[in-house]
């Protein structure tokens, strides 16, 4: 969501901004339909105006004896009743359309974002840990997870078609291990507040993190008015819609495990083996909600948060800035974080860590005030995977696997697998 007042003063540059994301020139549009908005309103107001002029002298001229002019100017209020009611009706018909074109369009990004059309533009930040090497050549998680018999996909199909999955015994519980570890590094050690929330949301929620109304069959939709989260981001960063903060109160920094629900619309044939890309799966999220000086540094942060989940589990990754044709919806700047997986002899995305600047927090009203200030500012809201749990499942199953198909549990996993070393059939 954009500020129509820069619009107005920055057309050029606006355009720019979005062409970068291609998207068409639109700021004259959205100016010329502000424009008439601005005038009817100065016309609505000019009607009332005279309205109640009009009424006072109603009196006036019943009290002279002037019944004709009375009569006259009772027309007139009853006709300017019916043309402003006609006006604030228009108002808010053109107000709604010019939301919805602002709600379509994706945020402006940094200008250090590398330009492209995908993945493969992406720029490589840094590189952390090693490879893994073997004597046998590795399989891919779901060759493993069958070969064990606790990973079923045949069985979840039976249940719930395609893009689902069973685990059982010590798959389940490794990846329960790997959810609880994830809680307790980012509240004991990253100083995050753990949060239970909601995965039923109505619309004006994803309106606010920029799910609706352009991704739509992203989401699976109930039979009532509630849709499915496909991620805690927009149950956390909705927390404070619609307030005011206390300036002094920033940073609020949040994380949830919870399931997500996603349709995976546009993906077929993507990863139809394996876990990768599920309709439902569990994910550790972190949010934080910030001064606008601060979320610069708070995406550094938090991205070192997500990165450390990856190196107390010795998994190689790296990190990567999107590009303009990769960067989600309503990000200003993302690192993906994308783990090594030998199975697949490639990295693959394991963590995005977004700020969206006051772009989020300008769709669902949501801003600070300074003590015994005033006036109020938007707040910045970022967003990022602490990690993804089916995602991190894989890259465990595939960097701790052995000839014999078993499974090396992490060192710091242990504790939470009641001591157990090594997964075997």
């Amino acid at each position: 969501m954009f500020d129509l007042k820069f619009i107005r003063e920055n057309p050029e540059a606006f355009d720019a901004a979005l062409k970068r994301r291609g998207v068409d020139p639109v700021a004259s549009t959205i100016l010329d339909m502000d424009a008439k908005r601005r005038a009817l309103q100065t016309e609505a107001q000019a009607a009332q105006a005279r309205r109640n002029e009009a009424s006072k002298m109603i009196g006036k001229a019943k009290a002279q004896g002037n019944e004709d002019e009375a009569q006259a100017l009772m027309a007139e209020v009853s006709g300017l009743k019916t043309k402003i009611q006609e006006m604030e009706d228009t108002d808010r018909e053109q107000g709604t359309a010019i939301e919805n074109l602002l709600l379509s369009l994706p945020n402006m990004v940094y200008d250090d974002i590398p330009d492209g059309d995908d993945e493969d533009d992406n720029e490589e930040v840094r590189v952390w840990g090693t490879k893994p090497t073997f004597s046998f050549s590795p399989k891919e998680h779901f060759e493993l997870g069958e070969q064990l018999k606790e990973m079923d996909f045949e069985r979840a199909a039976r249940m719930s078609g395609s893009r689902f999955v069973l685990l059982r015994s010590g798959l389940a519980r490794l990846s329960r291990a790997l959810g609880q570890f994830m809680l307790d590094l980012h509240t004991e050690e990253h100083g995050l507040e753990e949060v239970l929330t909601p995965t039923l949301v109505r619309d004006n929620a994803l309106v606010g993190t920029g799910q609706l109304p352009k991704f739509e069959e992203d989401l699976f939709k109930a039979t009532t008015d509630h849709y499915l989260i496909p991620t805690a981001e927009v149950t956390l960063t909705n927390i404070f819609a619609g307030e005011i903060l206390p300036e002094e109160e920033l940073p609020y920094r949040f994380t949830a495990l919870s399931q997500c629900f996603r349709s995976e619309a546009g993906s077929a044939g993507r990863d139809t083996r394996g876990m990768i890309r599920q309709h439902q799966f569990e994910k550790v999220e972190m949010v934080s909600i910030t001064k606008p000086e601060d979320s610069d540094a708070e995406l550094e942060r938090m991205t070192g948060c997500a990165e450390a989940v990856l190196k107390a589990l010795e998994l190689p990754y790296r990190v990567v800035k999107l590009c303009t044709g990769d960067i989600g919806f309503g990000a200003r700047r993302t690192y993906d974080i994308e783990v090594w997986l030998p199975g697949q002899d490639r990295y693959r995305e394991i963590s995005s860590c977004s700020t969206c600047g006051d772009f989020q927090a300008r769709r669902m009203k949501m801003r600070s005030r300074p003590k015994g200030e005033k006036q109020t500012t938007f707040v910045h809201t970022l967003n990022g995977s602490g990690l993804a749990v089916g995602r991190t499942l894989i890259a465990v199953i595939e960097n701790y696997q052995m000839e014999d198909g078993s499974i090396r549990v992490p060192e710091v996993l242990k504790p939470y697998m009641g001591g157990l070393d090594v997964i075997k059939a």
